[in-house]
């Protein structure tokens, strides 16, 4: 016997709310993961996660799962959830696939470029060459926002969600790829150039210059991370 109309309407608007509560705790989750208030390998308490956003257990653990799923968590059964840490050899082959991802954005955005979006681009660049040399988290912000909005602008759907998948996943990485202060004015040029062969309409050079650019980026990183790793091992 089919439920009557107003008893289905109900039960969708429930299942719709309780969907939207558990993507919204989990973004909330993620947030305080990201800004470092949750830091990796700490262990989530539930309770207090519960009374925090003032929800019962069930829709946390829902989006505790949500947040498995997508790597910022792992749970262990009986036992909890905890925030993932990333080792170097993981960092090292999500830094290969986002250049990838970095020089299909490239080619993508060269093909489709708009002047306004070159204007941004412009922008974004004239303020990396205002950066002094010692203000790397400065750098850091920007050159971050820059390599966003280049995947954004694509407007590829698949390309912004993987792309920001994985950015996510590195913030988990410890040791931060910050770069050294005597190389912020060589950097802000790379990406000057990187611009100019999008605005050229060269799909293929500004493809092969942003590969360039985040190989780079992972090279640094293997570098400092294992530099750190022997400056960790006892003497």
């Amino acid at each position: 016997m089919n439920a009557p109309p107003s008893t289905a309407s109900e039960h969708a608007l429930a299942l719709v709310q309780s969907t939207s509560l558990t993507r919204l705790v989990a973004e909330s989750i993620e947030a305080l993961i990201l800004g470092g208030e949750l830091a990796p390998g700490s262990k989530l308490n539930e309770m207090a996660l519960a009374q925090r956003f003032g929800i019962s257990r069930g829709p946390l653990r829902e989006a505790l799962r949500l947040l498995e799923e997508s790597g910022l968590l792992r749970q262990e059964k009986n036992r909890g959830a905890w925030v993932r840490k990333i080792a170097l050899a993981e960092a090292a082959d999500i830094y290969e696939v986002r250049a990838g991802l970095d020089a299909t954005a490239g080619r993508l955005l060269a093909e489709r470029i708009t002047p306004a979006q070159l204007r941004t681009l412009r922008k974004m660049t004239a303020a990396m060459r205002e950066v002094p040399p010692g203000d790397v988290d400065r750098f850091h912000e920007l050159n971050l926002g820059f390599h966003d909005c280049i995947v954004g602008m694509t407007g590829n759907a698949v390309l912004i969600e993987q792309y920001h998948r994985l950015t996510k996943l590195l913030v988990l990485f410890r040791r931060r790829n910050l770069l050294a202060s005597m190389a912020i004015p060589r950097f802000a040029e790379e990406h000057s150039a990187i611009v100019d062969l999008l605005a050229a309409g060269d799909g293929r050079a500004a493809a092969e210059a942003l590969f360039a650019h985040a190989q780079g980026g992972r090279e640094r990183m293997l570098r400092d991370g294992e530099l750190a790793g022997a400056a960790d091992e006892p003497r």
